[in-house]
């Protein structure tokens, strides 16, 4: 039996996360603000209505895991916003939301996580193309996914001597409605219909002539922390379809 935390758990990339990890008989506890509506799998995983902002929340999602079964082998840190501002206009307000939301929560999902880990265990951190490279409009939440890229990487270090692997999945545009409606703001990349936005990138930026899925970054989180991938750690792997070869 292998036990899961993925946090915002229970929409978007997250849903399928966990729809991939109990398809592959994990045990999973979800944590999200909003309640957890997907039917199909609501009876197969334990929910938790928390702000994952706060570092108590964290510590709830463990102690729940260690209540019901007795370990944790991955902490998926999938919470996260997007969101286009010029540097002008960005606020306190505006900052302080993307902070965080796309890194304190993972920094509180590692520190809750980690003493609980056994040997063998993951820590997943869905990061984003935007941690490799800057972005017009865009400063704020590139320097977020930068950060997070960097607490991967420093994890790795502090916590291979026990046998912990830390790695971090970094997806280009995942038709999200998260992503929709960011894009739908002022000051977001989108010029004219969405629709065509997509297209056009896909065909000028993809190398594979399409989009990544979330069903494909949730294949990538099982195959990572997996013992097939027991060499990995450390590492930030895209899942763009080719978009930036590294």
């Amino acid at each position: 039996m292998k036990v899961a935390i993925v946090t915002a758990g229970n929409k978007g990339i997250g849903l399928e996360i966990t729809k991939k990890l109990v398809e592959n008989n994990y045990k999973v506890i979800v944590g999200a603000r909003s309640e957890f509506t997907e039917k199909g799998i609501k009876n197969k995983i334990n929910f938790l209505r928390v702000d994952l902002t706060k570092f108590n929340s964290h510590q709830k999602l463990v102690g729940e895991a260690i209540r019901m079964y007795g370990k944790l082998d991955l902490y998926v840190n999938n919470l996260g916003i997007s969101d286009w501002r010029p540097i002008q206009k960005i606020d306190e307000a505006f900052l302080n939301k993307l902070v965080s939301t796309n890194i304190y929560s993972a920094f509180w999902g590692c520190k809750a996580s980690e003493k609980f880990l056994q040997d063998g265990s993951s820590i997943i951190n869905i990061s984003s193309i935007a941690g490799k490279r800057g972005s017009k409009n865009n400063s704020a939440y590139v320097a977020t996914k930068f950060a997070m890229n960097g607490l991967t990487q420093s994890l790795a270090k502090e916590l291979g001597s026990r046998n912990i692997r830390v790695n971090a999945l970094c997806p280009v545009l995942i038709k999200t409605d998260g992503l929709i409606e960011a894009l739908e703001r002022d000051y977001s990349p989108v010029s004219n219909k969405i629709d065509d936005f997509f297209e056009e990138f896909t065909q000028s930026q993809t190398a594979l002539k399409r989009l990544p899925k979330g069903s494909e970054v949730a294949e990538m989180v099982v195959f990572l922390a997996s013992g097939k991938a027991s060499a990995i750690s450390g590492q930030c792997i895209n899942v763009d379809c080719g978009v930036f070869p590294q």
